[in-house]
């Protein structure tokens, strides 16, 4: 930790990420995973020392400002992120068309470390203590903004290789949160894998600008993609998590769109939200709940808001239940169907599934009470490394391993990421009394809610 890191650390959009979780409602599920994103970053530069460590070893040519950028990259990588920043942008755009969005959303948190880079104290930071510029540090957390950087001191072949290091199959942004995630859970997926193994297997491509494993770290590569794999099932994806996530993204949605778009669209404009601490934002948030049922107590869905958030957030837990799940095993067609949407889409066809579900139980079911859980559009990055045999051979890690093989070559997310639906406990349960097979029953109507929303799109 050199005196001008140093400065860069104590400066105030590093020091916010002390004041965000790194994995935001997983602590629900798993209480010990409250560790701050601040952590995280020092973790992610760490490695990336031990990454240019290594890499000097091999005795080959390194750009010294290529390197400086990469270490300020990774120090700054996630210093544009906001409280459960990652389930609000899976989200996207929270409504059909974008003039429908009323009260604005966060700027994506990559456009905020732009912004942090070029007007926080960071900017002096740079001027005084760095030989990379700002366009340089962009350039390798975007490479494929490069061409738009015109301060850029870098080569293309710089930006790719580095930006690889930072975000790749295999980079030292996942070598620390699998490691750091699977300890604060409490689980071991994360940590079975030889990471000081990878690392000093790591190298340079012999014919692309990118980051590639030796043969003698194979193992611990697939050990690693494996560990990914059941990270995301087991903690990332956990049904609970996702409950709560998919209340979290309703509420939001129906204060922005379901309440206050009648009453006053100023009222919930998160766009102020970004630079709160993580209870500041959760506190802001009940506010905006219990307000929109005080201004319009006689609407469902501001009851319904309400309900979700103090669920989340209040003094007596009271999260959503599971009334149906589907994967690409057991459950393709629906799964075919309803991964990828648009979040408006989703929020559209709960609607149609909410008069299902009304019609079998005998009672009004608020649609805003219904939640369909879904892969967002954005996929998860590839696994697939190369590996470099001794005698100069290149081959995908999914050619050379029948483990990563099947990761690498089915798609990551249709195994990881499954279609849910949520209800409230009495609804799901009311539900399981009247029919005795519910689960068949859902996935009628799911289809039927689909072809409905088909139906009225076209």
């Amino acid at each position: 930790m050199t005196q001008r890191v140093r400065r860069i650390v104590d400066t105030s959009p590093i020091r916010h990420l002390a004041a965000i979780s790194q994995l935001g409602l997983v602590s629900l599920v798993y209480p010990g995973a409250t560790h701050s994103r601040l952590e995280h970053s020092l973790g992610v530069y760490a490695n990336g020392l031990r990454l240019l460590d290594h890499l000097a070893s091999l005795d080959r040519p390194m750009n010294e400002v290529a390197q400086e950028a990469f270490l300020v990259a990774a120090l700054v990588h996630d210093a544009g992120h906001w409280p459960f920043c990652h389930p609000i942008e899976d989200m996207g755009d929270f409504s059909r068309r974008e003039t429908d969005s009323p009260g604005g959303s966060p700027i994506k948190h990559e456009d905020r470390v732009d912004s942090i880079l070029r007007h926080s104290e960071i900017a002096s930071c740079l001027d005084d203590d760095w030989t990379c510029n700002a366009d340089d540090v962009m350039s390798i957390l975007r490479p494929k903004s490069m061409k738009q950087r015109t301060g850029c001191q870098l080569s293309q072949s710089d930006v790719s290789f580095y930006a690889s290091c930072l975000s790749g199959p295999i980079d030292i942004d996942k070598l620390d949160y699998l490691q750091r995630d699977s300890l604060h859970a409490g689980v071991p997926y994360g940590r079975n894998f030889d990471a000081e193994r990878i690392v000093s297997s790591l190298c340079v491509h012999p014919r692309e600008p990118k980051l590639a494993i030796g043969e003698k770290g194979r193992t611990a590569a697939e050990m690693m993609v494996f560990g990914r794999y059941v990270m995301f099932s087991e903690v990332y994806w956990h049904h609970t998590v996702r409950a709560a996530t998919a209340m979290l993204q309703r509420t939001l949605f129906s204060l922005r769109h379901e309440i206050n778009a009648n009453s006053n669209p100023a009222t919930l404009d998160t766009s102020t939200w970004s630079n709160l601490s993580e209870a500041e934002w959760i506190e802001r948030l009940r506010e905006s709940a219990k307000r929109s049922f005080d201004v319009n107590a006689a609407s469902l869905s501001s009851n319904a808001c309400a309900q979700l958030a103090e669920g989340l957030f209040g003094s007596t837990r009271g999260l959503f239940k599971r009334a149906a799940e589907f994967n690409v095993e057991s459950g393709k067609e629906v799964h075919s169907m309803l991964a990828r949407r648009p979040y408006w889409w989703l929020v559209a066809c709960s609607r149609q599934l909410a008069q299902s579900i009304s019609r079998v139980i005998g009672r009004d079911v608020d649609p805003a009470l219904v939640l369909i859980d879904a892969p967002p559009v954005k996929l998860e990055v590839d696994i697939n490394i190369d590996v470099v045999g001794r005698n100069g051979d290149v081959m995908a890690l999914g050619d050379v391993s029948p483990v990563a093989s099947v990761l690498a070559n089915r798609q990551f997310d249709n195994h990881v990421k499954r279609v849910r639906v949520f209800v409230p406990e009495d609804v799901r349960n009311e539900l399981r009394r009247r029919n005795e097979n519910s689960h068949a029953s859902m996935q009628d109507w799911l289809i039927e809610a689909v072809n409905a929303m088909e139906d009225e799109i076209a």
